[in-house]
C-alpha cells in the first residue's frame, strides 16, 4: 500500500513541477503609459512602519467658523464687470435659479435698495462680485435684510452671459438692470 502511494507522489510530482513554472513565470505588460510611481499611494496601507524616513508631521485642521471662511475669500474683484448700465435682453435657461450681482459702489447699493422686496420675492441669491472687505460685505447685508449676498468673483459668469457691468438680475428669462 504504501508503494502505491509513492509511485503515485512519484508520478505526480513532474505535474506540480509544471504548474509551479507556469504560476511564477514573468508577469506580460499588456500596456505601460509611464507615468509617477503609484508607490505613495500604497504606503499608507503598509502596517510595517518605514525606519529610514520617519513619518511627516500632520498639520492639525484648523477650526473656524463660516465668518472666518467668508473672510478668507476678500477681497472679491472681477476684472471683467464694473459698475454700469446694463441693457435688458431676452435668455432661455430653464432652471435657473434668479441671481443678482452687485458690487460695493453707490450704484448697487442704490439699486439693492430699490429691488429688494422684488428679489425677495423670486427668492434671488446675490452675488457680491467686487468687494474689499467684510466690513463693506457686512453694510451691503444691512441694506437687504433677509436676502443672500455672498463674494464670489463674477469673470466666469461674465464670460459666459455677455456681461460688463453690474447691478444685473439674472433670471431664467432674462438679463436686465
Amino acid at each position: 500500500m504504501n508503494h502505491i502511494v509513492l509511485i503515485g507522489a512519484i508520478a505526480l510530482l513532474p505535474t506540480t513541477t509544471v504548474f509551479a513554472q507556469i504560476a511564477s513565470a514573468p508577469l506580460i505588460v499588456v500596456e505601460d503609459r509611464g507615468g509617477d510611481s503609484a508607490l505613495p499611494y500604497y504606503q499608507s496601507l503598509n502596517p510595517q512602519p518605514d525606519q529610514a524616513t520617519p513619518p511627516a508631521p500632520m498639520p492639525a485642521p484648523r477650526v473656524g467658523n463660516a465668518a472666518d471662511a467668508e473672510a478668507a475669500m476678500l477681497p472679491v474683484r472681477s476684472t471683467q464687470l464694473s459698475p454700469g448700465e446694463v441693457q435688458r435682453r431676452v435668455i432661455r435657461a430653464p432652471g435657473l435659479t434668479a441671481l443678482f450681482l452687485v458690487g460695493d459702489d453707490e450704484r448697487s447699493r442704490a439699486w439693492l435698495r430699490q429691488r429688494q422686496a422684488a428679489l425677495r420675492e423670486l427668492q434671488a441669491v446675490g452675488l457680491v462680485v467686487n468687494v474689499e472687505s467684510m466690513a463693506a460685505l457686512t453694510a451691503l447685508r444691512r441694506l437687504a435684510p433677509g436676502l443672500t449676498l455672498s463674494p464670489v468673483s463674477g469673470d466666469d459668469l461674465a464670460q459666459r452671459l455677455g456681461l460688463r457691468h453690474y447691478p444685473v438680475l439674472i433670471t431664467s428669462t432674462g438679463v436686465e438692470q
